[in-house]
């Protein structure tokens, strides 16, 4: 069983998977964690790394295709991916949605070093929110697929008022259900 954990950016997807994955005994896997090492080695923040990707679509190419590959290794895991749902069609896809203030606060809250643009509270939501938008147009242009669209998913869950433990316990609550 692959679960893929999908949302916008600070709604929980890396610390939901990880707990997730925790609670279940299955590895994690996170396309942000690719991302953040692409735009390391590359010397920019993550911001960059996007507006980049609008016109150089390797970047995102390259994260889907290590999405993809998963499903052929035929092994449980979870992973956070905003595409994975896509990439992974036969995993359980789960998508967390997030308020763009409570994402700011989280975002500036995890002090990202490699998201250096976020130097304030108010900076951070103007990232994020650009962020989303950036990834969202790429995404219809390559894929013709609109990730915020909630009927992609299995289950939709607004983390904004609860925490990673009520997150956690909603999903696994689900997957026993469609057991």
């Amino acid at each position: 069983m692959i679960i893929s954990i999908s949302g916008r950016p600070g709604s929980g997807k890396s610390t939901v998977a990880r707990a997730l994955a925790g609670r279940l005994g299955l590895p994690h896997m996170s396309a942000g964690d690719f991302m953040r090492e692409m735009a390391a080695e590359r010397g920019i923040s993550v911001l960059e790394l996007s507006k980049i990707a609008e016109s150089d679509e390797s970047i995102d190419r390259e994260i889907d295709a290590r999405s993809a590959r998963l499903e052929a290794e035929d092994r449980s895991l979870v992973i956070d991916a905003r595409l994975a749902w896509h990439f992974i069609p036969g995993s359980l896809k789960v998508f967390l949605d997030v308020g763009d203030d409570v994402a700011a606060r989280r975002i500036f809250g995890d002090h990202r070093g490699s998201e250096a643009e976020n130097v304030d509270l108010e900076a951070t939501r103007r990232s994020t929110v650009a962020r989303a938008a950036s990834e969202a147009q790429r995404y219809r242009s390559y894929y013709g697929i609109d990730y915020l669209d909630p009927a992609n998913y299995d289950l939709v869950v607004d983390t904004s008022a609860i925490d990673v433990g009520a997150v956690v316990d909603e999903i696994v609550a689900f997957i026993r259900s469609v057991r």
